[in-house]
Parts: structure tokens; sequence; C-alpha cells
């Protein structure tokens, strides 16, 4: 049976506008606050209103009585119309993109909006907590950076690396992501950072330091989807949706008796062939122009880079010491700073890492000195769980 995603919806619907709140500690603002900054710049860019969204979809992990979409109807006063709240680990925020889009192919609206926002400071905690979506009774209190580990150990030990070859290599990822971090005004983290640092950071979860994983941030972000057809009648530089992937794995994959190894994932590899085969792409290596990639540590970047394609397998470390991934490289990915820097409120960034390339793609950064050159087609992705689902988008400025 041909899946959805074979022969999809590539350039039937189309961005329009698109809002990005400052990532950070942002104790200054509430919910509602990061819902009204992302969504009010989305209305913007798109030149409507809250009254013109036709059904939208909130992405979001943690809000206070976190069963409904009534946050997003309460704050953007736009009660009576179908607001659904879903949550889908850290790929939260592509779905609703993804159910968006699947609501105005299906003819329900011609103008859908999906908005993710976090106030995950506000729990008091440093990490996203233990047990989460993990067997109730083998693995209750396994936690994020302790999976993680775990990769990158299987990974260092498959491919002959050292220790400190190993560690060496993730620190780039981290010192990359540091410095295009830097140049991104509304990111979480501007600190640049040294090889030094890196290896002198303490230890979260052997081998993985304090700058291999990301921070716990609060955020929104919100995408405003249309018909093509429709599309530049409300701007005359709209970017069109190419393709969408999502796939999911069972809740343990570690516990397959055969073909699970820690590096490398069904979930990944198989969302990002469903987005490349609707978007016609055979060679994302040299068709994507950037990315935008699941960097919650940065074992988990460095396997995307080969789950996806844009490495041979076992041959990042190749790409990674060469430069490859970095702003002036040959596929530049998380050129504003990644979940590492940016921030990473669960629900928001799905949505956030679209955005980045929706403005890459416009020529339209916030900072000029970042802003890259003969970009027509950039890819972003979440990776949700320790791990089990993944989702992606790929988008382009032009038809065709």
């Amino acid at each position: 049976m041909m899946s959805y995603f074979t022969n999809g919806f590539k350039d039937d619907l189309a961005i329009i506008g698109m809002g990005c709140t400052k990532f950070g500690e942002r104790w200054d603002t509430g919910l509602d606050d990061l819902i009204i900054d992302a969504a009010f710049e989305a209305f913007e860019d798109a030149g409507i209103g809250p009254k013109d969204v036709q059904v939208c979809y909130f992405a979001n992990t943690n809000a206070p009585n976190n069963c409904s979409g009534t946050p997003v109807a309460d704050a953007l006063k736009m009660h009576g119309i179908p607001i659904t709240r879903n949550e889908n680990w850290c790929t939260a925020g592509h779905i609703a993109i993804m159910n968006a889009c699947l609501a105005v192919e299906s003819g329900m609206c011609d103008i859908a909006m999906a908005i993710g926002a976090e106030k995950l400071k506000d729990k008091g905690a440093g990490g996203l907590g233990v047990g989460r979506g993990l067997n109730p009774v083998r693995e209750t209190r396994r936690d994020a950076p302790g999976s993680f580990a775990l990769i990158a150990e299987a990974y260092f030990k498959k491919y002959g690396l050292s220790y400190g070859e190993g560690k060496r290599l993730l620190a780039k990822i981290d010192i990359k992501n540091h410095y295009n971090g830097s140049l991104s005004p509304k990111a979480h983290f501007h600190n640049v950072i040294t090889l030094e640092q890196v290896m002198k950071a303490p230890l979260i979860a052997s081998p993985l330091g304090l700058y291999d994983c990301c921070g716990t941030s609060d955020g929104g972000a919100a995408v405003i989807i249309t018909r093509a057809s429709l599309a530049k009648t409300f701007r005359p530089d709209p970017i069109y949706i190419k393709g969408f992937g999502c796939a999911t794995d069972m809740i343990t994959p570690h516990y397959r008796a055969r073909n699970f190894d820690w590096t490398s994932f069904e979930a990944l590899r198989k969302c990002a062939q469903m987005a490349y085969d609707m978007a016609g792409i055979k060679n994302p290596r040299e068709e994507l122009d950037l990315a935008e990639v699941h960097d919650c540590f940065s074992i988990t970047e460095m396997c995307i880079y080969e789950d996806f394609g844009f490495s041979p397998r076992g041959g990042a470390r190749y790409d990674i010491d060469a430069g490859f991934f970095e702003r002036d490289g040959g596929l530049p990915v998380n050129v504003d700073g990644g979940l590492k820097c940016f921030g990473h409120p669960v629900g928001a960034s799905g949505i956030r890492m679209t955005y980045e390339i929706y403005k890459q793609l416009q020529g339209k950064v916030d900072n000029p000195a970042r802003q890259l050159k003969n970009v027509h087609r950039g890819l972003s992705q979440t990776f949700g769980g320790p791990p089990q689902i993944a989702a992606c988008l790929i988008l382009g400025n032009e038809k065709g």
C-alpha cells in the first residue's frame, strides 16, 4: 500500500508567517505571554489576525492542567474554533505543524496555525526528569543523559574511537553550536567556548559532559499554514512545504533481540526517508542547503548525521573534523545554535527550528552576520523519547 507520505502534499502548502520569542530563563513572563508574543509575530508576518485562524494545534508538554488547547484560546481570544493540544515528546512541535498541514490539505480550512510554548523553568528542576516513557518495571529511573551516554559509549566502541578521541569529536559539535548561538539574538546562551573548556567540564553521564547537554529553557514559536495557491495573496515570499516524515518505534527498542546497537535508530531512518520521498530528494548531503537537527546531546547530532544520510555510516567523524557541518561548510547544521544554545522548551522546539529554516530561506534572519548565502532548501528535525519517535520537515523557497 502506498504511503501518504510518498505521494503527499509537496508544494500544495506554504508557510506565510512565523514567530519566535526569546528563549531562556524567562522569569518575567508566563505561558500566556510566550503564546501571545510568538503568535503575534507570526500574525504580523503573515498580515493576518487571530480571527483569521480557522484551526490551531498547540504543542506543549508541561502546561498547567495540560489536557487541552485552552491556554491558546484564552491567551489569543480564539474561542469557538478547534484548538487541540498535542504532546509527543520532543517531536510535539513538528507534529503540530503536520496536523496544521493536514487540516489545510484535507479542505478542513484555508488557514491553520501551529504554536508551541513551554515554561519549563517554573518546574524548578534542572532537567526533564526520570522514568519518562520507559518500561514501568525494568527501567523506571533511567534519565535522558544516561540514555544518550549509552549511545555515545556504543558509538565510540563500534567505530574504534578512544574515550579521548570520541570526546574531542563531540566537543567540536559543542563548539560549533555555541559559536552559532553567540550570533543568534533570541538564543538562550551566547557564550563561545573552547576545546579545553569542554574537555575539563564536569561529567553529567560519562562520556557526556556539561557542554554536551542542552539546557532547559522557556520559549514559544508559531507558524501559519495556507494553500500554496493562496500564499502570494498574503506575502511575496512564502516558503513551500516540500516533505514531511514521522515515525514511531517501540517503547524500548533496545530490547530487540537483533538489529539494535545504540548507534542507529529506525525512527530516524524511516522519518527521513518519508520526507525525502515526498520532496523528491535522492542525495540529502548534496541537495539540502542547511539543516536544524535535534542536538539534545552532542552524540544525538552526530548519529543524525549518519541516519539522515548527511554522512556515510561511520563517516561523521571525518566530516566533523573537516568542518563540513559548520556555517561555512558543505551542509551547515544548527546555524542558530541548535537545542544546545538556542534552548529546548520541548513543545516549541520543532517550530523554532522550522522558524530558522524559514528565515534563512527568505534571507531575513535577525542578524545579517549569520545569514547563509544561496540557500533554497532546508530541513528541520526533532527526536523524542530516550529515543523512540522522530519527525522532520523539508522546506523550499521555490516551487518544483
